[in-house]
């Protein structure tokens, strides 16, 4: 009788030679030699990852064809399903070609009153600090997720005065708007002093469907307004309510926690309604996840 051990490792050892064989098989090809030849990594790492090498492959050579956006044959238009070495392992993302970047050098992000230094927001300018850990790694498997066509939820960003959550945001959004997405992002308080004054004529209508039928949307310094019974259920709650139905992406930055904002919605100036502010609360727990961001004043 073959003793279990020895069956494991002779097991192992067939699985081993099996990959082996169709890594070398798939070398045959010149583009897949090129490939593994540009990793600059061992052999043996590499053809644990064969078949999804292939695949890039395959789209490096729709690429070598392409004349433009319009013609793209890969999974995810205008990207290339891409590996890149981590230490021992490989790790595969979508990449932007070449038409993809020229097409996207212009940031269509619609502003409401959103300041100069949000709406030049680069993610390529933020710090990593231990605070923005957890937001950053969101930041990059939301972006991952979103190229893919996956459905993901937005965030709601707490934190402390000048911390940086609507700089963060904002750069993500710009990010998001370089890659074709209709972005809108706005500064809430002032959106409503906006809607207010544009009550009686069409411009209402036109500033609020342009706002809820956005791909992504940023509600910025959320709580921060004075809140009425018509800010919170004809505004807020009908941006909210579009937005769940439809599934659009959706952040918010407050300096308050949602558990927080719940509180701060139910006051009115004339009377306090606890169920009214949780039907908002509940929508914006349905489109995001809550992160909360605690720092040393960026203004100063």
């Amino acid at each position: 009788m073959i003793k279990s051990q020895s069956f494991v490792k002779k097991s192992k050892k067939a699985i081993n030679d099996d990959l082996r064989k169709e890594f070398i098989l798939a070398g045959e090809d010149d583009t897949f030699k090129k490939l593994c030849t540009r990793l600059k990594c061992d052999d043996e790492v590499l053809m644990k990852y064969t078949s999804k090498l292939e695949s890039t492959v395959c789209e490096l050579k729709n690429c070598s064809k392409c004349k433009g956006l319009d013609k793209c044959k890969n999974e995810v238009s205008g990207h290339v399903y891409y590996p890149e070495v981590i230490k021992d392992y490989l790790e595969f993302s979508y990449k932007p070609c070449k038409y993809y970047k020229e097409d996207s050098l212009k940031n269509n992000t619609i502003f409401f009153e959103t300041p100069k230094v949000l709406q030049n927001a680069s993610l390529s300018d933020l710090i990593s600090e231990k605070e923005r850990t957890s937001i950053l790694k969101y930041i990059k498997d939301f972006l991952k997720k979103k190229i893919s066509g996956e459905s993901v939820k937005g965030m709601y960003l707490s934190g402390s005065f000048g911390s940086g959550k609507s700089y963060i945001l904002s750069a993500l959004l710009n990010e998001l708007s370089n890659k074709g997405y209709k972005t809108v992002n706005v500064y809430y308080p002032s959106l409503l002093k906006t809607l207010k004054a544009s009550f009686n004529d069409s411009n209402y209508d036109d500033i609020l469907n342009e706002i809820m039928d956005a791909d992504i949307l940023l509600l910025d310094d959320i709580g921060a307004e004075n809140n009425t019974s018509w800010s919170r259920d004809e505004v807020l709650g009908t941006i909210l309510q579009y937005r769940m139905d439809n599934d659009l992406t959706t952040f918010f930055t407050s300096n308050f926690t949602i558990e927080e904002l719940e509180s701060v919605l139910s006051d009115t100036k004339n009377d306090s309604d606890e169920i009214k502010a949780r039907r908002i609360i509940e929508r914006i727990k349905y489109l995001t996840v809550e992160d909360k961001l605690i720092s040393k004043n960026k203004r100063n």
